[in-house]
């Protein structure tokens, strides 16, 4: 299996990439978000010295009680990161032999307009969260031959959907990329240009987030690389009784263990280093590195 993003191509299987966040703005669920474009180039570049594969940009929080900014803003935000996100690697060289070097540049957004003006600057990933209502978003990406990331969620982003059940989370999951794979493919995508991402905690509570988490690997079957975004999230917080996202850490390294164990690919996480320092033990015990 191989995953294509901008002339860059990454083969799997392999140690699951750790995509680090980045987010440009003051409302962040976990709190790391700043507006100070200087600090969003030391966040980039403490995540690549870390052992980040992939940098995960966006301009606008996903928090369902905030309203939604304006296309400008966000592009406003966004792009000067973008013209100087070679400054986040410059000098830098990869931890080990399996870190992606340069590392990818992944652009968090679910408006077209906005995945339009930056991706025409650069990036490698587009991260779309709206679950492709329309083909919009797989043209672009088709465009600048950019992988997308297609998320499974219900409804508009930005609005709460914490009313959503599901008699078969899984089946429904099924369902939903069988469907929107296709739709990708006849906007002009290749197979191979598709990460597929469950959507923990986006129109789910507790027990289907854990369902997906048991049963990930049923998602295999599509042959793409599966991105689980479980860094920090409120599942997390909801077992262990713990409000403050930033305390969730330990939490958000069982859950990278067990998606590691049933297939994941792909890790968007805050706290790269010790995601890093988990991936490095782990995978050598259920992937195919060498031992010693």
């Amino acid at each position: 299996m191989i995953l294509t993003a901008r002339g860059r191509i990454v083969e799997f299987p392999r140690r699951p990439l750790i995509m680090g966040i980045v987010n440009i703005n003051n409302d962040s669920f976990a709190g790391d978000g700043s507006l100070d474009i200087n600090r969003a180039i030391e966040t980039a570049r403490s995540h690549v010295l870390s052992g980040a594969d992939i940098i995960d940009v966006g301009g606008e929080s996903a928090r369902t009680n905030r309203p939604a900014i304006d296309e400008d803003v966000e592009v406003a935000r966004v792009r000067p990161f973008l013209e100087r996100f070679h400054e986040s690697y410059a000098g830098a060289t990869p931890l080990d032999g399996s870190q992606l070097f340069p590392p990818l540049l992944s652009i968090n957004t679910w408006r077209p307009r906005v995945a339009q003006a930056t991706l025409r600057v650069c990036g490698h990933l587009l991260n779309d969260m709206s679950a492709l209502p329309t083909d919009e978003n797989a043209v672009i990406a088709a465009k600048f031959g950019a992988g997308l990331l297609i998320m499974h969620s219900v409804g508009l982003p930005k609005q709460k959907h914490t009313h959503v059940q599901y008699p078969d989370i899984l089946s429904t999951l099924d369902s939903f990329f069988e469907q929107k794979i296709g739709q990708a493919i006849g906007a002009g995508l290749q197979r191979e240009a598709l990460v597929l991402d469950p959507g923990i905690d986006f129109a789910k509570q507790r027990p289907d987030n854990i369902r997906i988490l048991r049963g990930l690997e049923r998602l295999q079957h599509f042959e793409r690389p599966i991105l689980l975004p479980v860094s920090r999230k409120t599942v997390i917080g909801d077992v262990l009784g713990i409000t403050n996202p930033a305390d969730r850490d330990a939490g958000t390294i069982a859950c990278v263990v067990a998606g590691t164990l049933r297939g994941a690919s792909l890790f968007r996480v805050h706290n790269v280093h010790a995601v890093f320092q988990a991936l490095s033990v782990i995978y050598p015990i259920v992937g195919d590195l060498p031992i010693g």
